[in-house]
């Protein structure tokens, strides 16, 4: 969008062919009073990310139950970007729900979706109507995201998080390595830890393993002085210590594996 071209880009992002044919219809009745041009269409989230390479809409009309990627995991994904588009949910959510998007200013839209209703949320985006805050995403999410997302050479990318590794803290970002290669995270290794609790294991203040990437644990110092450990990781060579005032926790870990 700009001040030469009066239309909104926008890109349907909804699992169900003909939601998003409904949609289409919609948006060329309401051109008149809100102009739009529809640029790009996704049946899920990763469709989306790996369409935002290639088109820029100013506005994503996004559905919230979807497989393989969800909407308001998108939206989180999509929210790291340096000019993020608007996001406007689409939901057949209960009210409970909707009053959350209310609390949040989180604009939303609930199907069967209305003429008027798409043209006034258009409307809003073309008043600068503020993007959703990442927090209050992350707290309207159900359950862990699927996906971590980093930000490099102008592209968004996603990393499944059953690839990661481990997690390793890296000054103010976040290293998450994957059997092929490491990426920077701009994320906070504790909200990770209580995010991810059930697939990752907290090696020391700095560190997070996936469990079922830990192959076991060595010694790391002399005989003759206090046992040092470290935690060997299955497919990479890198090995992360084990702080002292986690061995305990990890210690029954590494029992559970022994077993």
């Amino acid at each position: 969008m700009n001040a030469t071209d009066p239309n909104l880009s926008v890109m349907i992002v909804d699992d169900e062919a003909p939601a998003r044919a409904r949609l289409r219809d919609l948006l060329a009745d309401v051109a008149g009073e809100a102009p739009n041009v529809l640029i790009a269409e996704a049946a899920n989230g990763l469709l989306a990310v790996q369409a935002l390479e290639e088109y820029a809409p100013d506005v994503m009309l996004v559905d919230i139950r979807m497989p393989k990627m969800d909407g308001i995991e998108l939206a989180r994904h999509v929210a790291r970007l340096d000019r993020p588009p608007a996001v406007i949910f689409v939901t057949a959510y209960d009210s409970y729900a909707v009053q959350a998007f209310e609390l949040n200013a989180i604009d939303y839209l609930v199907k069967p979706v209305r003429a008027q209703r798409l043209a006034a949320a258009l409307q809003k985006v073309r008043r600068g109507h503020p993007p959703a805050a990442h927090q209050a995403l992350a707290e309207l999410q159900k359950g862990a995201r699927s996906h971590l997302s980093c930000h490099e050479r102008g592209r968004l990318l996603l990393i499944p998080v059953e690839d990661i590794l481990y997690l390793k803290a890296d000054f103010k970002y976040v290293t998450a390595r994957t059997a092929e290669r490491k990426y920077l995270l701009d994320e906070s290794l504790t909200h990770l830890e209580q995010e991810f609790s059930e697939r990752f294991i907290r090696l020391h203040r700095g560190a997070l393993a996936a469990r079922d990437a830990i192959a076991g644990f060595e010694k790391c110092a002399p005989e003759d002085t206090e046992a040092q450990w470290q935690a060997l990781l299955r497919g990479i060579p890198d090995k992360l210590p084990v702080s002292r005032r986690q061995w305990p926790l990890v210690k029954s870990y590494a029992r559970q594996l022994s077993a």
